[in-house]
């Protein structure tokens, strides 16, 4: 007997009425939950009104962000005081932060401070931790200052001293209290470009003697620089040296018998961007 094809499929309908009612039901419990919420609320802020006699409850208060700490005047320092009876107004200024002592002392002064901090009886600087430099480049004038970290082992405190100068005229060398002060002023002179008057061999540690240029100096151009020093210094290779290169590179043997300056020179000359910079 053939199916009327009329009759409805109760079956077939069954299981979209089941996820009907089960879509109908959930959304009910959402709607009772959120309404449950609502009152929960309602009721604390009843409850915090008749408290506080009807007033709204007050907001926390707002934490303020701590301030960062902040250089103070050491002109009162006792070593500022030595100093200022030792050398008058060559000390410019002093400040202290977090601990560390910092005074400014005039260009011209700088070695009479360094022989009276040495000599110090309570407190003799007698280790010459670091000099180091950095650069102003908007004052005109004196874009420069140099840095001497000194340190008392005897006394375990610090001190660091400042000194506003030019590169042309530099400040006085430091070496003749210090004999460590030699390949620490070398090297300010190497990435700074300051000289240093009466060193007695004032000349570049780091960088080759004809590098142009102080690369800590922030004018220093931010790129690849190193192509013309390169070209300028590397041996030409010859057309059976360029044969040879070529045979190793097909080996694979080319780190190994070819010295890798050499490799960039090939990259200087075929024109690639080393180090692309930043657009």
């Amino acid at each position: 007997m053939a199916e009327d094809p009329k009759q409805p499929d109760t079956d077939a309908s069954k299981p979209a009425e089941v996820s009907a009612s089960a879509d109908s039901e959930k959304t009910s419990k959402v709607e009772d939950a959120k309404a449950r919420v609502v009152a929960a609320k309602d009721a604390l802020a009843e409850k915090a009104a008749a408290v506080s006699g009807g007033a709204a409850p007050p907001k926390p208060p707002v934490k303020k962000k701590e301030e960062a700490p902040k250089p103070t005047d050491a002109s009162y320092h006792p070593l500022v005081k030595k100093l200022k009876g030792e050398l008058g107004a060559a000390v410019m200024e002093a400040s202290e932060f977090l601990g560390q002592l910092s005074v400014r002392i005039d260009r011209e002064s700088i070695v009479k401070a360094c022989r009276f901090l040495i000599a110090d009886a309570e407190a003799p600087f007698n280790y010459l931790s670091d000099v180091t430099c950095v650069h102003y480049p908007n004052q005109s004038s004196t874009p420069f200052d140099v840095v001497y970290n000194l340190y008392s082992i005897e006394g375990n405190v610090r001190v660091r001293l400042y000194v506003a100068v030019n590169a042309e005229d530099g400040v006085e060398s430091v070496t003749s209290v210090w004999p460590a002060a030699n390949w620490m002023e070398r090297e300010v002179y190497d990435l700074f470009g300051v000289k240093f008057v009466n060193h007695p061999d004032l000349r570049r540690i780091l960088l080759p003697p004809d590098w142009e240029g102080y690369p800590l100096r922030k004018d220093y151009p931010l790129e690849f620089v190193e192509n013309a020093w390169t070209e300028r210094h590397l041996p030409e290779m010859t057309d059976v040296q360029r044969e040879q290169l070529e045979q190793r590179r097909a080996y694979g043997l080319e780190l190994l018998s070819v010295p890798q300056e050499r490799m960039m020179r090939e990259i200087f000359h075929s024109g690639k961007e080393v180090m692309p910079k930043d657009k």
